[in-house]
């Protein structure tokens, strides 16, 4: 089959979307392949459809969770086996589903970053056949990155030990960045073996729009009155996403709010009838969007500005995916600024701070000197704080940068999923009285769909199973939790935790390596970012898209005519009487917006000039409104 042909047959599509076929004939050829991709570009598809044509599997490298969960099941909705090996996970269920990935007939392996290394993924490297390394979010391997990650350097290793070419893909690498991905991840150390594909990140339907405001809510009001469609509002504060959601709410605007604080059915919820347009306004953190393709969204709002225009490029380009005019809004003041200044100085406390941490970590958790190695550790960010009475920001970072030093890796909000086991002998169990009748069709099911439950605990589909047994989610959990009273389980509910799996064991003070020169150039390296951001909001004299595009290593561009200040430019005095004529309106009619002038508009006696709606615009893009 040719490519097409799998694209049509598995997924569905007639053609391949700018840039897909050329990655992926490169992969065909055998070539080490770099791609980069904006948001929205389906990066997937370049390294999945390859992967269908050959013989093997494809082992996926990836630190997102969330989405390896939603691509897993996504290929199996299009009848195609893949598995997952991720955080959280335990050792018996890792070895089982390599003993699938290898003796089964699984496409695709998706693993996270930190099992890489591990002594049993290693075991079975010589049995898995191999077809394609793919490394998701390849801009972690980099140290110039924005999100470095030293669990992805041991892909280099992996290289020595599997013969397979690589997909590399990411959406946001600068050149300096892309250089180090292809060095890090060729075979051979020094020598660059990638073929590089860069899309052109033009995005010519999408406006970008820089206030500086003290009103952002009034703003915020005006752009969803305003502009017609579905929304994501970012944040960064958890409890800030709550009461803007309610704002909007207030005024009769459909939104609701995400983060990771939310359980996974709230979650999941809430993202569907976004998804479904039950939603219009999502309000969130940066837990939100990843994976998500909806191509309707009309508008990004950035609260605040990013920490770094990688990470804003990406959330911004969530909007517009279907072609059609959106805009990426970013609401900003000098408060803004000078709070990303102190998160940088957070961000990176004195290395004795992270070393009396360690050792904290490990006294919090009852490990002695010279022991730990391997150990994965439920983590509690919020009680850790309250024992050691110490501020829960700095503490975040360093751990991270005990990450970044590769002391342990740390993941944030893993899910343990639900886990049973039947205490009761099978010849015993249907003559076991049972207070509710449903228990017997849901024992049976428990039965039929996990062999091993009447041994071990193991992890079950709640949603699957309730739907099975013709129940909500909510009831089954409570058939359960009656069945665990009735000694008839063990049954473990599912929860959410930060994890650390610690590298090594515990080191004594003053033999820890915090690698200094590491911590300077990464503290440098952020410290270039952040000047990139503040020169993003605050320059008025380039196109807003000519300014990202130039970041990213795009120096052939033209002004997008669009943007707050290419449309500043060419309304300067050209609408001079239009303007006041809106000044005078709103002077004379407080707390008007958009809604209001347009109504007035509307009146032929008004007197209001044609473009009226348009220069009003323009003036709440310039701040002047």
């Amino acid at each position: 089959m040719t490519a097409e042909q799998v694209l049509k047959k598995w997924w569905g599509y007639d053609g391949f979307r700018p840039m897909q076929k050329e990655i992926i004939d490169s992969a065909l050829e055998g070539r080490d392949t770099l791609a980069i991709l904006p948001t929205g570009g389906g990066k997937s598809v370049c390294f999945q459809v390859p992967a269908m044509m050959r013989d093997g599997l494809a082992l996926v490298v990836t630190p997102l969770i969330a989405l390896m969960k939603d691509q897993v099941q996504n290929l199996a909705g299009r009848g195609i086996r893949a598995l997952a090996i991720h955080a959280g996970m335990p050792r018996r269920e890792v070895d089982l589903a390599l003993n699938n990935a290898a003796y089964g007939d699984c496409k695709f392996l998706y693993v996270s970053p930190e099992r890489l290394g591990t002594q049993l993924f290693q075991s079975y490297l010589s049995v898995l056949n191999i077809n394609y390394i793919v490394v998701d979010e390849a801009h972690c391997i980099s140290q110039w990155g924005y999100d470095f990650r030293p669990d992805y350097l041991q892909i280099g290793s992996l290289r020595r030990l599997v013969d397979a070419p690589v997909i590399a893909l990411t959406a946001t690498a600068t050149p300096k960045v892309a250089e180090d991905i292809m060095l890090r991840l060729s075979p051979e150390p020094g020598r660059n073996s990638f073929t590089l594909l860069r899309s052109g990140f033009e995005r010519p339907n999408l406006s970008y729009i820089v206030r500086e405001c003290r009103d952002k809510a009034g703003q915020l009001l005006d752009i969803c009155r305003g502009v017609p469609g579905s929304g994501i509002v970012y944040l960064r504060n958890r409890s800030r996403c709550e009461e803007v959601a309610a704002l909007l709410q207030s005024q009769g605007i459909s939104a609701s709010y995400y983060h990771a604080g939310l359980g996974t059915i709230a979650r999941n919820e809430r993202q569907e009838a976004w998804k479904r347009g039950e939603i219009r306004v999502m309000v969130c953190t940066n837990a939100f969007g990843m994976g998500i393709d909806k191509p309707d969204v009309r508008f990004v709002v950035h609260w605040e500005p990013s920490e770094s225009l990688e990470s804003y490029f990406q959330e911004a380009g969530r909007a517009g995916r279907d072609g059609r005019r959106s805009y990426a809004v970013l609401l900003w003041n000098a408060a803004n600024l000078s709070h990303l200044r102190q998160m940088l100085q957070t961000s990176f406390p004195p290395l004795e701070y992270i070393e009396d941490i360690y050792q904290k970590l490990h006294i919090y958790h009852g490990i002695i000197y010279e022991i730990g190695e391997a150990r994965v550790l439920r983590f509690d960010l919020e009680d850790f704080c309250r024992q050691w009475n110490l501020q829960r920001a700095r503490v975040h970072y360093a751990i991270r940068y005990l990450e970044q030093s590769g002391h342990l890796s740390y993941t944030e909000d893993a899910e343990f999923p639900t886990r049973v086991r039947i205490s009761v002998p099978r010849n015993e169990l249907y003559d076991t009285e049972l207070p509710d009748p449903q228990m017997i069709p849901l024992l049976e099911s428990l039965m039929r769909n996990y062999p091993g439950i009447m041994s071990y605990s193991v992890p079950i589909d709640e949603e699957q199973l309730a739907a099975e047994c013709d129940s909500t989610v909510t009831q089954l959990r409570q058939m359960l939790y009656k069945l665990s009273l009735e000694r008839v389980i063990n049954y473990i509910p599912a929860e959410r935790s930060s994890m650390v799996y610690l590298h090594h064991d515990r080191l004594t003070p003053g033999n820890i390596d915090l690698q200094p020169e590491r911590y300077n150039f990464l503290k440098n390296s952020a410290e270039q970012r952040l000047e990139a951001v503040e020169s993003y909001v605050t320059d008025t004299s380039k196109c807003r898209s000519r300014k990202l595009l130039e970041y990213f290593g795009q120096t052939e561009s033209e002004d997008c005519g669009t943007c707050d200040v290419c449309r500043g430019r060419r309304g300067e005095g050209s609408d001079k009487q239009t303007r006041e004529a809106i000044a005078a309106f709103l002077e004379t009619h407080p707390g008007a917006g958009l809604k209001e002038l347009k109504a007035w508009c509307s009146n032929p006696s008004s007197g209001m000039p044609s473009d009226a709606l348009e220069v009003y615009r323009r003036m709440v893009d310039e701040g002047e409104a």
